[in-house]
């Protein structure tokens, strides 16, 4: 039976179009899903959508329509951009969903009965863009410490969930788990600004508007958005429904993909919540960072937002993916800028990777009329080192895909890569011909095309339209590269006959006409 793996991205507020930042966190969330799945895992990835509260009650006021039709536009909105990126997710929810709502209110009411809530008046500041109440002392030059807006005083009767309750219990669980929260940085930060200070009880209803979740007691409280959203995990898999297969079959989750800026939600509020239910807590925690620009955050205002549609249009899915991908790493901010990425298409794709391909296809079309030989007894000198160094970057690779420095696996898979056009200088097969070292030369073909072979295999969590791509050039079957022998040496059939001309997987790009572009489309030009 394969082992199972659960991966969830949090559900995005569905207020406008997704920037790079937003989708990055999906295309990480699927990337190491891809990855899992080929390693013969069982996979379930969610995503979806956090449809209530005041600011979509306000957004759609603003664009006169129904909250419905407003969230029902942005859903939409937001699976088309899914699937122009290839986002294979597995259940996408959206808090207006019925079975959502029915859940959550019986969740809440065995809080009530469990006596975790209780009724009062909570006094405290405000902000809308992130629909939640902060302490004067939480409070950063006046402003929201998690966004940096404006917020307003506010006072209104509202019910308590009673964090004190299990503040011991969280400092207990961290302690006796101290991998749950990565990176270690982001753990430390809500030590350090929310559970050493002392837990606040949480306000969790409001009653000055009405676009949420009833409170199951006292229907003119609407549940607080971020109760509402974080259970959105185990009521997908169908928790407190007539069918809950896929929660037992998945739960409990093996990595909740978040961005940094929810974190205190994610590391207080969910584990004490299903601590309280009696439910095991996830595996893994991850907070990425931001992805941000040379002047500061992406902002309209500013004009320096990039939209993923806008480099998909001109560059390609995948080639988009990968430099998210490789961009982001571990625990830090990292810089978008219209330059690095142009240079990374052309140094990265174009000249590493696509020279590679082109060059090993047009000499096997030369030499051997196409065909990939096989069956070899003749080595060159070169040939042992370059087995060891698939060997040495796949460990590696592996490793770092399981701890989910991700970026850091493509920089393994790139120094394979790497490697191997090396190999091409060493071994120089034009000489080989040219002498009629004819054995010699089919062993030189032979290894190309096999690190090829794993090239693509090992692309397939990054860049799966390339590797099914370089696998067609090759005119190797797909079910002959998989996890299962990315090892072997003996995959490739006699007799395989390769594209006889190959169509370049990327293209060179002029470095100031594409730059001027992503430039123009960051202004929205």
């Amino acid at each position: 039976m394969k082992e199972k793996f659960y991966i969830t991205t949090p559900i995005f507020y569905p207020s406008g179009r997704f920037h790079i930042g937003t989708a990055y966190c999906v295309v990480l969330t699927d990337c190491i899903r891809r990855y899992k799945k080929a390693r013969g895992y069982d996979t379930f990835m969610l995503t979806g959508l956090d449809e209530h509260g005041k600011k979509m009650e306000t957004k759609a006021a603003e664009n006169g329509v129904t909250p419905k039709e407003f969230v029902d536009k942005m859903a939409k909105q937001a699976q088309d951009l899914w699937k122009l990126m290839d986002i294979g997710y597995d259940g996408f929810i959206r808090t207006t969903d019925e079975k959502h709502v029915k859940a959550v209110q019986k969740i809440v009411q065995k809080f009530l009965d469990n006596g975790d809530i209780y009724k009062g008046e909570y006094e405290g500041w405000y902000c809308m863009p992130c629909e939640n109440y902060f302490t004067e002392t939480q409070l950063v030059d006046g402003k929201c410490p998690d966004c940096g807006r404006e917020v307003k005083k506010m006072k209104e009767e509202s019910y308590f969930f009673n964090m004190k309750k299990y503040e011991g219990w969280l400092k207990d669980f961290y302690k006796e788990n101290p991998e749950f929260l990565v990176p270690e940085s982001k753990k430390n930060e809500i030590f350090k600004n929310f559970i050493d200070p002392g837990l606040e009880d949480l306000c969790i209803s409001r009653c000055t508007f009405d676009w949420g979740i009833k409170m199951p007691n006292d229907p003119k409280h609407v549940l607080y958005v971020w109760l509402d959203a974080l259970t959105n995990y185990i009521t997908a898999l169908g928790y407190m429904s007539d069918d809950d297969t896929l929660f037992k079959k998945y739960w409990p989750a093996d990595v909740h993909i978040v961005g940094k800026e929810i974190i205190r939600f994610h590391g207080i509020y969910w584990p004490i919540f299903l601590h309280a239910l009696g439910l095991e807590l996830p595996k893994k925690l991850y907070a990425h960072s931001w992805i941000v620009m040379k002047d500061g955050k992406m902002s309209k205002s500013v004009g320096n937002v990039v939209y993923p549609e806008d480099l998909i249009s001109r560059y390609g899915v995948d080639s988009t993916k990968y430099y998210l991908l490789r961009l982001m790493g571990f625990s830090q901010d990292s810089v978008f800028t219209p330059e690095d990425f142009v240079l990374r298409y052309n140094s990265d794709l174009a000249n590493d990777l696509g020279n590679l391909l082109n060059r090993t296809i047009g000499m096997i079309n030369k030499y051997f009329n196409g065909i990939i030989p096989t069956n070899l007894e003749t080595k060159t000198e070169f040939d042992e080192d370059l087995r060891n160094t698939a060997k040495e970057q796949i460990s590696k690779l592996e490793k770092h895909m399981d701890n989910l420095y991700v970026s850091d696996a493509i920089q393994d898979l790139w120094k394979y890569i790497a490697r191997t056009n090396k190999y091409i200088d060493e071994t120089a097969p034009w000489i080989l011909s040219k002498e009629e070292k004819i054995e010699e030369l089919k062993a030189v073909m032979f290894n190309l095309a096999e690190s090829l072979r794993k090239v693509a295999i090992l692309l397939t969590p990054y860049m799966p339209n390339t590797s099914k791509e370089i696998l067609s050039q090759l005119g190797i079957d797909e079910k002959d590269a998989n996890w299962d022998n990315l090892l072997d040496y003996d995959v490739i059939k006699p007799n395989t006959k390769i594209i006889s001309q190959g169509k370049p997987l990327f293209v060179r790009l002029d470095q100031n006409e594409e730059v001027e572009y992503i430039k123009s489309v960051m202004k929205g030009k």
